[in-house]
């Protein structure tokens, strides 16, 4: 009875530690932990641009279709320019009209200086004509009170005196008259070359408003479906096509328990759905910085509720070697299978 009862005991044992490993090997925990990592959560990336017009207009032309293949400052849709090169040459005008202000600015300038020069000048003639007045009442004011000379040559005398006073004072008042509208000629002249610049700044804004009715193709790519029509009206924003770039990687969301021994620079291989799963190669770039539930619209809240534990995924960039086959068929959004090698250097 007694070994019967140790025998089931070393059974139960051995199914109990089968059990356990088993559970080990199952759920990929050490000692049974792979060195190869691998997902099917991972897929091809890209950088989708949205194109749009940045002015309103009726489309006057596609030059474009679905799915072509452009290049970098090719012109894809046309909008109305006949608004917009209008404003052009009204904002031309203005300028025109500015830069003549400024211009005529520059003649009275000139003539201010002149006008200056004259008045002293004539300051300068009053100034001698004032000394000698003065030079003549001096002589003949000792003459008269001594009776050697008449009262009327005397009269004669003090009105010249001052009128060569009054003469010498107007001169001064309009020394200073033209002084002042010479500075104000300069002053004004700052306000006309701002004028200017702003005449400057808006032929500019026309230009490029002008240019923005051409909606080019900012980079190299593909195009994708082309939903702007000839005569459509498009306002600032309106979404004309989507264009991708070359430029693509691929992007794994590996499980957290899966990420020990992961670095960067490490090789990885995937292989592609759509291309009856053609091996390719690559190289981990980068990781993100959280996991994928840290950038969800609504987290969870562990603290409520029961508590069920559930690995994260972390997402982690790879970037796709070149020079490979048949990689220019990759495409954002296809679905791939990645596999890294963590014991790999």
């Amino acid at each position: 009875m007694n070994k019967t009862f140790r025998t089931a005991s070393i059974i139960a044992v051995l199914i109990g530690v089968l059990g356990v490993i088993l559970i080990l090997f199952a759920w990929r925990l050490p000692p049974f932990s792979p060195a190869l990592q691998t997902t099917d959560n991972a897929y091809i990336r890209g950088r989708v641009t949205t194109l749009a017009p940045q002015l309103s207009g009726y489309v006057a032309e596609v030059i474009v279709k679905d799915f072509e293949t452009v290049q970098a400052g090719q012109l894809l849709v046309r909008v109305d320019d006949r608004i917009y090169r209008q404003k052009l040459e009204q904002a031309k005008a203005s300028l025109a009209s500015q830069q003549a202000a400024l211009a005529n600015s520059d003649q009275s300038r000139l003539t201010g200086e002149a006008n200056v020069a004259s008045a002293k000048a004539q300051l300068e003639g009053a100034r001698v004509a004032l000394d000698t007045a003065k030079a003549e009442w001096a002589r003949i004011e000792p003459l008269l009170a001594r009776g050697v000379t008449t009262q009327s040559a005397a009269d004669q005398s003090r009105s010249a005196l001052a009128k060569a006073q009054a003469a010498f004072g107007e001169a001064t008042a309009q020394l200073q008259v033209a002084e002042q509208s010479l500075q104000s000629t300069i002053v004004n002249r700052s306000s006309l070359e701002a004028a200017v610049e702003g005449a400057q700044a808006a032929v500019r804004l026309a230009e490029i408003d002008l240019e923005n009715t051409n909606i080019r193709a900012p980079e190299d790519g593909k195009l994708g479906e082309v939903g702007v029509r000839l005569g459509q009206y498009v306002a600032a924003g309106t979404q004309l096509m989507a264009i991708v770039p070359h430029d693509i990687w691929v992007t794994a969301n590996f499980k957290e328990t899966q990420l020990y021994g992961m670095r960067s620079g490490q090789p990885v291989r995937f292989t592609v759905d759509a291309l009856n799963d053609v091996e390719m190669t690559g190289r981990i770039e980068r990781f993100s910085p959280a996991a994928g539930s840290e950038f969800s619209i609504l987290k969870p809240d562990n603290a409520t509720g029961n508590f069920v534990k559930i690995a994260q995924r972390v997402a982690v960039r790879i970037a796709v070697d070149s020079d490979q086959p048949q990689i220019e068929r990759l495409a954002p959004g296809m679905s791939v299978v990645v596999s890294v090698d963590t014991s790999a250097e």
